[in-house]
């Protein structure tokens, strides 16, 4: 008698990725993860997952969290706030190492709304589909969590966490943590998540901008940002072997052609301001072709108008087509997608340490503005210290310092830097956690595990 066939095994369901809208870091991660998913990102703030009461919850925690982000930045009446918001981020020193289990103060109050029913809707629908939750924000995965929900992953978005990120009983957690930094990891640890609990992974970059294994557009990229970055050839006189050796030739084309600064603000509106303050001194070198600069405003009219209103005050309105770009989409979906775009033609990039740190594996340098919150002060010290980036000099004077750190090669230093230290394969690794398929152009190589895989990286 013939062997009857195998049964045919189901298809692992797809993970239902959701982020909430607190600034676009955490959107940001999302939809990069599902994008190589093949899914839609759900928004855990927005219809129809959350209700109309817990879609004014968000709402007023968002609103609360954008207002403190922007009058904290103001130099004598920011004061106040800036010491609520160190208070609401705060995050204890993580040496000397021991026990930091104990629920604050936000961990309690997340608490209490979950137990009022906040996220029923996200969970109904779990629980309809059967579907893993994967998200980017811990308020979706402690609901799911203390819902019984058997499959929840959360993605850390920031070098090092509050204790908001674990659930008040932390040893009792099903949740998987997958954390960017090893730093991140033993913080939770410390909150109590049990290590088994918790896999380094790297953030996960977007598909378009690493290319797999393989990071076909990252290293064209590089190739020629390098060159732009060095224009005297500083660098690449001390590296050379190794650039060759990793890189290979690079791209003679780019020789003389001007770098392009992009001043991402973040999606609060922070720091929007200190656009007034650095363009005037800008303005020479890019009517004489010597810097192109793109200004990130996101989804913010009001930030646009901030930014336009900055350009005319340094008289470069009539650069803007010219050396000059904005980038602004009212649509959340297509800035992300533009701002991808941009990033790949970035040289440097300035911001405040927020998740755009991680972009620094890309091999962009990074030109760190003041932080805003203990989370940033700590993101930007890992990348300082990883030599991936600086902190932003007086501001009044950044044609000069800029001009010195191209002709010494230290921004093309910093770009290799990120590139050869910084992790670049978080997508991947989060995929395979996940059980999800890597998309197209990364397969197969990428679940490799042996010595020398990419993923060792």
């Amino acid at each position: 008698m013939p062997d009857s066939p195998p049964e045919a095994r189901p298809e692992a369901r797809p993970p239902l990725v959701v982020a909430v809208e607190m600034g676009y870091g955490h959107v940001r991660a999302g939809r990069a993860l599902a994008d190589a998913c093949g899914v839609p990102l759900v928004h855990a703030d927005r219809e129809p997952i959350a209700d109309a009461a817990d879609r004014a919850r968000w709402r007023r925690a968002r609103l609360a969290y954008e207002a403190t982000s922007r009058i904290s930045q103001l130099p004598v009446v920011g004061a106040p706030l800036r010491l609520a918001l160190e208070e609401l981020t705060d995050i204890p020193h993580l040496h000397p190492f021991r026990d930091l289990s104990a629920p604050t103060r936000g961990a309690r109050a997340l608490d209490g709304l979950v137990r009022r029913g906040l996220g029923q809707g996200l969970v109904e629908e779990l629980r309809r589909s059967g579907r893993p939750l994967l998200t980017t924000f811990f308020a979706p995965a402690i609901l799911a969590d203390r819902a019984g929900v058997p499959d929840v992953f959360c993605v850390a978005t920031d070098t090092d966490v509050n204790r908001a990120w674990a659930p008040v009983d932390a040893r009792s957690t099903r949740i998987r943590y997958l954390v960017p930094t090893h730093r991140a990891g033993r913080r939770l640890e410390a909150y109590g998540v049990p290590a088994s609990r918790i896999s380094f992974t790297g953030f996960p970059l977007p598909h378009e901008l690493v290319g797999g294994p393989g990071l076909a557009p990252l290293l064209a990229n590089l190739r020629a940002r390098i060159v732009r970055l060095d224009p005297a050839g500083a660098f690449r006189g001390e590296q050379g072997e190794a650039l060759a050796h990793f890189l290979g030739p690079l791209p003679r084309e780019e020789e003389g052609r001007a770098p392009l600064l992009a001043f991402a603000v973040g999606g609060a509106g922070a720091q929007a301001e200190l656009a007034r303050v650095f363009l005037p001194s800008l303005r020479a070198p890019i009517l004489a072709g010597r810097l192109r600069l793109a200004l990130v405003a996101g989804i913010r009219t009001d930030v646009r108008d901030e930014l336009e209103e900055a350009l005319a005050q340094a008289r470069l309105s009539e650069a803007v087509g010219a050396g000059v770009e904005i980038l602004f989409e009212p649509d959340l979906g297509r800035y992300l997608d533009a701002m991808n775009a941009v990033l790949a033609r970035t040289d440097v990039l300035w911001t405040k340490p927020s998740e755009l740190c991680f972009f620094g594996a890309l091999g962009i340098p990074l030109v760190l503005a003041p932080p805003v919150g203990v989370h940033e002060r700590i993101n930007r010290r890992w990348v300082r210290e990883s030599g991936a980036g600086f902190k932003q000099r007086d501001a009044r004077c950044a044609a000069d310092w800029l001009a010195d750190l191209l002709a010494d090669g230290s921004l093309a230093a910093a770009a290799w830097a990120g590139f050869t230290r910084l992790p670049k394969f978080g997508l991947y690794r989060i995929l395979d956690a996940v059980g999800a398929p890597a998309p197209e152009s990364a397969r197969p190589t990428f679940r490799r595990s042996s010595a020398g895989s990419p993923l060792q990286t």
